[in-house]
């Protein structure tokens, strides 16, 4: 972890969405466990967090290889699973913090961007809602299932390299190839919110700092990757912006 004295100053902000931004991880947790429900299963905080910032396929694969003596598909359960999640994303709702700090980074023109493994499509579903926040990204959004980037799921650094690139136009080289040493700079200048342990990941290997979010329930489980936040918060309302060279919030 890096003190105030040698972190570098940050020029732009990456956002993961699920967990981070919107409380969408319980309604995850419920939906799930309303399926495996059905078998007399549960989705435990260890399987979750294995799924956390995963693509969509990779993360039900993972999930249903937990209980290969259930008779549930992968179709099924995608399609029980989108019907009872796309009833409750219209009314998701932010999480602490969040809307405080999208509004000050905008106010004072610093270059942000969602990054997040989501769909498209259910992106659109959990903010459309939300629009005082999301609308601040002006469009710069990456999902998961944009395919025009080629990019591998978290926690490959792919995401966050290809957000601070196409959305914001910072020289970050590509994640195919070694970055020169300019291009290593750029990229110790981003800022990553991150929530679960994939995104972590992904976002120490695009070299960039990150704050990390986690949920309790997962510091509980006692984390121990190779990859190391930079910071580590209870919650989005305990970042101090003027710990990373970023304009303080006025009282």
């Amino acid at each position: 972890m890096l003190d105030n004295t040698t972190r570098p100053t940050i020029e732009y902000v990456l956002f993961d969405m699920d967990g981070l931004m919107i409380d969408s991880e319980k309604v995850y947790t419920d939906v799930t466990n309303k399926i495996l429900g059905q078998y007399g299963k549960e989705m435990t905080w260890d399987i979750k967090a294995g799924l956390m910032g995963k693509p969509e396929i990779q993360a039900a694969e993972h999930l249903l290889s937990f209980f290969p003596d259930i008779p549930l598909t992968l179709p099924s359960y995608l399609e029980q699973r989108n019907t009872l999640q796309d009833a409750i994303w219209p009314t998701v709702p932010l999480l602490p913090g969040v809307r405080k700090l999208v509004l000050h980074l905008k106010a004072h023109n610093i270059p942000i961007a969602v990054a997040t493994g989501s769909r498209r499509r259910n992106f659109e579903l959990k903010t459309g809602h939300l629009g005082e926040v999301f609308e601040c990204f002006e469009g710069k959004v990456i999902c998961g299932d944009d395919k025009q980037y080629k990019m591998q799921g978290k926690p490959a650094p792919d995401i966050f390299l290809v957000a601070a690139k196409e959305m914001l136009g910072v020289d970050v080289g590509d994640p195919q190839y070694p970055a020169n040493d300019e291009q290593k700079e750029n990229r110790m200048r981003g800022l990553v919110f991150e929530d679960g342990v994939p995104g972590l990941q992904a976002g120490k290997r695009a070299g960039m700092s990150v704050i990390w979010v986690p949920d309790a329930n997962l510091l509980d489980l006692g984390y121990a990757g190779k990859e190391r936040a930079d910071q580590t918060l209870k919650s989005v309302e305990n970042f101090v912006p003027e710990e990373w060279g970023l304009p303080p919030y006025i009282s």
